[in-house]
């Protein structure tokens, strides 16, 4: 085998032995073993006292783009001397695929364990592609070289991860959202989230998520202020909470979990269990480890459901119990139960999952990218892209990756907001760029136009009515090493196809008798392919309003135009 230079990764202990698996170049450290699970996927377990390590290559024909669910993360191949990722409970997940022309998997794989360090990318000397995964003691990896569409490879994958560990998943948390983040930023108050709620019902915004400022009448941003969570800015909460369900609006809270900021009550009873200090945002990060720690945020945050009647939290910065110095803490202090601080993370998790869904069963919890290893999986409801304000196509992308590797877990998109002039056609956009996502919205409701509010409430029916294909369909998104400039989710008789640019939609096969395609590209002339027989189009624009209707023969070459941010429904018997 022929040596590289990697200066990031360590050396293998006791070194590396070739192993037999069919099409694969493998080898491992330690006591090792592979398996056929499945034509082209195999199972590679090792074992030893001490760090093992599982390597293998594959010849670098025809690729394109090494995926990872990571933001900014897939669109290139590394070179195998790059950094190696490593993967936690609360940052990342193990896995990744090595996409080639067609949208391929030319090798996808995971790890079954959440703390990995692995790498990837091109060997210089041989123009293959090399992947090792390393952790202590004991490690299982899956590898897929079936050939397959790399989405269908990868929610293989993530089904074998989630064999019997996922929470159950309430309705509403498929259900678009408003958040109050982008919209009012602190500047919050019980008329304020009680009009947007209301305006937001009428336009198919089932939840509202009250983000920062309800602890505090500070209005400065930072996290000096955390750890109390009292709510301050929602005076006779109960009450407020009563108001919103009244709307027939579910009510969210947010927490900067891991946070106690320096200028709370908190601080001078937790100061001294500090995992890490975040001075620059005003506060620590509280160490898991300790019981006292965990009880006292379990109570906090469980008193949303419990006392005020929320329906569930949205747990943020879980990602910072792993963030510098954390990634290598000290040794716990005193009374600390926990050997770990992922022990403790765990733990603590758990205690505020179980104490909600005892008020409430059917209680949500948001969580965020980067926090998504299949680990967290028992403990949450609805996981977020990580913020990209106003940038719809980083949106899209964060959107389609986290689905990718999230299994059954329900994914959102990062908050939609826009300038006040922004046109309905834009509007539309941003909602067709999170089309198989649950959107989430904040901007001023009662500041749109009606042009505006027509184009929000026709993408967000859009989204409710076809929601089973839209986000439970099975995801198929097109050049990953482009953006995925087109994304199709089939579902029973639907198939969704999104557009965002000037490519043709594929109108093979019998099985559907909806075609749903939405352009977001500014071309307006949608090429279908490869259909035959008749269908009945209805072209609708931006704002839902009806723009062509009639018989068309999907076997002509002749374009169907839709307008920059329209539909197209394609319909036969």
């Amino acid at each position: 085998m022929t040596d590289i230079w990697e200066p990031y990764a360590p050396a293998a202990r006791g070194g590396l032995r070739p192993l037999h698996a069919e099409g694969l170049d493998l080898t491992a450290s330690g006591a090792a073993t592979a398996r056929a699970v499945a034509d082209g996927v195999v199972e590679v377990t090792a074992r030893d006292e001490g760090p093992v390590r599982i390597e293998w290559r594959v010849p670098c024909v025809d690729a394109t783009a090494l995926w990872t669910p990571e933001p900014r993360g897939t669109g290139w191949l590394p070179a195998a001397w790059s950094a190696p990722r490593r993967t936690g409970l609360t940052a990342g997940a193990p896995i990744a695929a090595l996409v080639g022309t067609g949208d391929v998997a030319l090798c996808a794989f995971a790890a079954e364990r959440p703390d990995v360090l692995a790498g990837a990318g091109v060997v210089e000397e041989t123009g293959e592609f090399r992947c090792w995964a390393q952790a202590e003691g004991e490690l299982t990896v899956r590898i897929d070289t079936s050939g397959r569409h790399f989405a269908r490879c990868l929610a293989d994958l993530a089904a074998w991860w989630g064999n019997g560990r996922t929470a159950d998943i309430p309705d509403a948390a498929r259900r678009p959202a408003y958040s109050t983040w982008y919209s009012m930023h602190q500047d919050v108050t019980p008329e304020g989230v009680e009009a947007q709620a209301a305006l937001g019902k009428e336009l198919g915004l089932d939840v509202i998520i009250v983000d920062d400022g309800w602890m505090t009448a500070d209005r400065t941003r930072g996290y000096a202020h955390c750890g109390d969570w009292e709510p301050v800015s929602l005076p006779d909460t109960a009450a407020h909470v009563e108001r919103v369900h009244g709307l027939g609006v579910r009510y969210l809270l947010w927490y900067a979990l891991p946070f106690i900021g320096k200028d709370s009550a908190a601080f001078g009873k937790l100061g001294r269990h500090a995992l890490a200090d975040a001075a620059h945002l005003g506060a620590i990060v509280a160490d898991p480890r300790h019981p006292e720690v965990r009880e006292f945020l379990t109570d906090r945050l469980a008193r949303a459901v419990e006392e005020w009647g929320m329906d569930g939290l949205k747990v943020d910065f879980v990602d910072w119990f792993s963030r510098g110095p954390a990634s290598a803490p000290a040794p716990a202090g005193p009374g600390a139960d926990c050997a770990s601080v992922d022990e403790g993370v765990e733990r603590l998790l758990a205690a505020i999952r179980r104490r909600i869904t005892a008020a409430n069963p059917e209680a949500m919890v948001e969580y965020r990218q980067p926090y998504v290893s299949p680990a967290l999986w028992p403990y949450v409801t609805m996981i977020r892209a990580t913020d990209c304000p106003l940038s719809p196509q980083e949106n899209r992308q964060r959107t389609v990756d986290l689905r990718l590797a999230a299994g059954p877990v329900p994914v959102h998109s990062d908050m939609l907001m826009w300038h006040r002039a922004e046109p309905p056609e834009q509007i539309a956009c941003h909602l067709i760029n999170v089309l198989f996502s649950v959107p989430q919205v904040s901007v001023d409701l009662a500041a749109q136009s009606p042009a505006q509010r027509e184009a929000l409430a026709f993408w967000l029916g859009v989204f409710r009515t076809h929601r089973d294909t839209l986000q439970l369909g099975e995801l198929r998104p097109s050049r990953p090493d482009l953006g995925y400039p087109l994304v199709t989710a089939l579902g029973g008789e639907t198939v969704a196809v999104a557009r965002y640019a000037a490519l043709p939609v594929d109108a093979s096969g019998d099985g559907w008798r909806t075609l749903l395609v939405a352009n977001a590209d500014a071309d307006p002339d949608v090429r279908l392919t490869g259909g035959s027989g008749a269908a009945v189009a209805t072209v609708r624009d931006a704002r839902g309003r009806i723009v062509r209707q009639g018989e068309v023969e999907l076997g002509l070459a002749t374009p169907i135009p839709v307008p920059r941010g329209g539909l197209l429904t394609l319909c036969r018997a």
